[in-house]
């Protein structure tokens, strides 16, 4: 690009405002180039906040306020954006039931959280490695070999500000311009955004509710292509609660072995969370999965230590070298308490012992609860969570029915809209998860607010006009 010399406006015009006196001095000919047409550009705002001096007024500069269009171009979670909202109303005074987001609602084990405190009696409040401390890595590859089956060393573990921070720095480590990310749908809310911030282009593969949202191998195979770098699965899923069969992770995988260059994230975050005769597999244990797998996990779900932000990653070492970089020039090292603490979570004993299993016990008896009650309404598709704590509904059927003082329920969102109006209850929209049909609720909540909740959601149903056929 041709450069010249920035040019002076007409000197009368510096003569008296001081602030153009010291514009000038700020922009000296003798201390910057640009192009052309910067050139241009300068020289007449220069000359338009001078001659606004000459008048009498305030001299301003605009501030250039644009934004990276690769940041433009990512969506707001709508999850915490609603539970936001939920509570909002709720410190407003609003007795909004909030079933937005995915939290447990169960306290961190007394002993996660003595463990935690100990920390910092003990002074352990300093910078740790930017990987994580050796002990916690250690452990988390003794975790992995006994409970999953796979042999890993420390320097392929990486602790990280949860398991979100994971998954965007494997995206980013992974993927180049243009490549492409396959996610089957419906699918955690990050997944695509993370795609788009790291350049790449997700593929979304829909899944149907007849088949337990479970993706389909002949459809994956037929998206696959040369630009297909990363393919994101995540059992139990984040917002089905489908947890995928070995024998169809097996299939998959025969279908990623033709190709080299795909690579596959794992997200194992609820594989706690999983309801018998329902069982986890973990995808880098299958045959020829290891050295193309990168494992994500973390301890926020099954030790209900949300706040504490832990999760790790666990993939070949030139991929975690990479992953680590990004980290370094990032946060560095998670937070020093929240490790020794996540330490003490994986002591609890096997799947985290007796407190995980209560938990789990509790989220069954709330999953039974509500899928009960919810194949009671007319109208309404459900598919039985095997794991996790979601409850994904097919309302469609009532897409286009109106609701005096309300409108029309067109869609997921306004659906979503017409229960936090109508029902005081705050649901995740189902267009945010890749499928508009339908609505999240998680049952992460106490079985005496879920039933609240569904008593209000069958009354507001109640007002719902059906739509007319024509």
């Amino acid at each position: 690009m041709e450069a010249s010399t920035l040019t002076s406006p007409s000197r009368s015009l510096l003569s008296k405002p001081a602030s153009s006196r010291f514009l000038s001095q700020c922009i000296s000919p003798k201390s910057v180039s640009f192009s052309k047409s910067w050139e241009k550009k300068i020289n007449l705002e220069l000359i338009r906040v001078m001659a606004s001096s000459q008048n009498g007024t305030e001299a301003i500069v605009p501030v250039d306020d644009s934004i990276n269009p690769r940041v433009k171009s990512l969506k707001p979670s709508k999850t915490m954006a609603i539970t936001d909202h939920a509570t909002a109303l709720v410190q407003a005074g609003v007795p909004v039931i909030r079933l937005a987001a995915g939290e447990p609602d169960f306290d961190t084990p007394a002993a996660i959280i003595e463990a935690g405190i100990n920390a910092i009696r003990e002074g352990h409040t300093r910078y740790t490695p930017n990987t994580g401390t050796i002990e916690l890595r250690k452990a988390i590859c003794h975790k992995l070999k006994e409970e999953n089956g796979l042999e890993y060393t420390p320097d392929q573990i990486m602790v990280s500000n949860g398991a979100k921070q994971c998954i965007m720095q494997a995206v980013l480590a992974v993927c180049s311009p243009g490549d492409e990310v396959l996610i089957p749908a419906p699918f955690y809310v990050s997944y695509p955004e993370m795609a788009r911030l790291a350049d790449a282009k997700p593929v979304i593969l829909p899944t149907d509710i007849s088949d337990n949202y479970l993706l389909n191998p002949e459809l994956l195979a037929s998206k696959i292509n040369e630009k297909s770098r990363l393919l994101i699965l995540c059992s139990p899923s984040n917002p089905t609660g489908s947890v995928f069969p070995k024998e169809l992770l097996e299939q998959i995988a025969d279908i990623v072995r033709k190709y080299p260059r795909l690579l596959v994230l794992s997200d194992e975050i609820y594989e706690h969370i999983i309801y018998s005769p329902a069982k986890h597999t973990s995808f880098a244990s299958l045959p020829g999965m290891y050295d193309r797998t990168l494992t994500v996990n973390g301890f926020s779900k099954a030790f209900a230590m949300t706040g504490w932000r832990l999760g790790y990653l666990a993939c070949p070492k030139h991929f975690l070298s990479a992953c680590a970089k990004i980290q370094s020039q990032n946060t560095s090292g998670a937070s020093s308490i929240s490790q020794k603490a996540g330490l003490a979570g994986l002591n609890l004993g096997y799947a985290g012992g007796e407190a995980v299993a209560t938990m789990v016990k509790a989220f069954r008896e709330r999953r039974d609860f509500l899928v009960k009650s919810f194949r009671e309404l007319p109208g309404v598709k459900i598919s039985e969570p095997q794991g996790a704590f979601y409850l994904f509904i097919d309302f469609s059927a009532h897409y286009g029915s109106e609701v005096e003082g309300f409108g029309t329920i067109k869609d997921s969102e306004s659906l979503c809209r017409f229960f936090l109006d109508k029902a005081q209850v705050a649901l995740v929209p189902g267009d945010a998860f890749g499928d508009d049909k339908c609505v999240r609720i998680s049952y992460a909540a106490s079985l005496t607010t879920l039933e609240a909740a569904v008593n209000n959601i069958k009354e507001a149903m109640s007002f719902l006009k059906p739509p007319v056929a024509v």
